[in-house]
């Protein structure tokens, strides 16, 4: 006859021909195994991502600086300069090929050691250099989203894909059409998805929306892929059903 052992981790006996653990520890161990591989990799990236910079972390002000951003349309009064934001050179080309290219070539940019970025808050810009020195940002959905475009603009990816996560896990069926436009016109794929599996759950409610009218008027394409979409997953879940075998 089989003897009964216990669970090291809940208590619960278990027979013991199947040996190791209970069926709801191993499931909860395999879930908690595959978050800490998660989050490996998600360092992993984050020290791939700094490994060519070899000085301190970015101090405030950054010491012997040798280049200033400057948020073009940053002007709290008519009379008033744009805050500069200073930076390394060293440091913006090894985080980005974009600002690579400027600085290498004699563009004005690298000549007159000033870099102006067009349409960005001076708030923007300071957490997208802060981000470039040490991987790191203090985020909400306005943030996120402008640092994305920053990220898109400049080919920094995992700032890019570090934002796109964050949107996600703030998705909501009240931002969700305003945010599937966004992610839509920033190439961000998978925010893109994730916004259209929400509102693919909520589409007896899209006519619903106060802004629907408007949608139809001002971005007829949007609502067509909406419906696309629609039509697609009911006739993949019909043919689903249909290849079942029967019991």
């Amino acid at each position: 006859m089989a003897e009964t052992m216990k669970c090291l981790s809940c208590k619960e006996e278990y027979w013991s021909r199947d040996a190791g653990t209970c069926r709801e520890c191993y499931e909860e161990a395999s879930e908690t195994e595959e978050e800490l591989k998660r989050e490996i990799d998600d360092l992993k990236s984050k020290v791939n991502f700094l490994r060519f910079f070899w000085g301190p972390p970015l101090l405030s002000p950054p010491l012997f600086t040798d280049v200033v951003l400057v948020a073009s349309d940053d002007h709290s009064t008519a009379s008033c300069q744009p805050v500069p934001v200073p930076a390394h050179r060293a440091v913006l080309a090894s985080r980005s090929p974009v600002f690579k290219a400027m600085l290498e070539i004699k563009m004005e940019e690298s000549l007159s050691g000033t870099i102006k970025i067009c349409d960005v808050s001076y708030d923007a810009l300071r957490a997208f250099i802060n981000y470039l020195y040490t991987a790191e940002a203090c985020l909400d959905v306005n943030m996120a989203c402008d640092l994305l475009v920053l990220a898109e603009k400049y080919q920094v990816k995992h700032l890019k894909t570090y934002c796109e996560k964050f949107l996600i896990s703030n998705l909501s069926w009240e931002n969700s059409i305003p945010i599937y436009a966004f992610a839509h016109q920033h190439n961000a794929k998978s925010l893109v998805d994730a916004a259209l599996s929400l509102i693919m759950d909520n589409m007896e409610k899209l006519r619903k929306r106060e802004e629907y009218a408007e949608l139809v008027e001002k971005e007829p394409r949007m609502v067509v892929e909406f419906y696309e979409a629609y039509l697609s997953k009911q006739v993949n879940t019909a043919a689903n059903k249909g290849s079942t075998p029967k019991a």
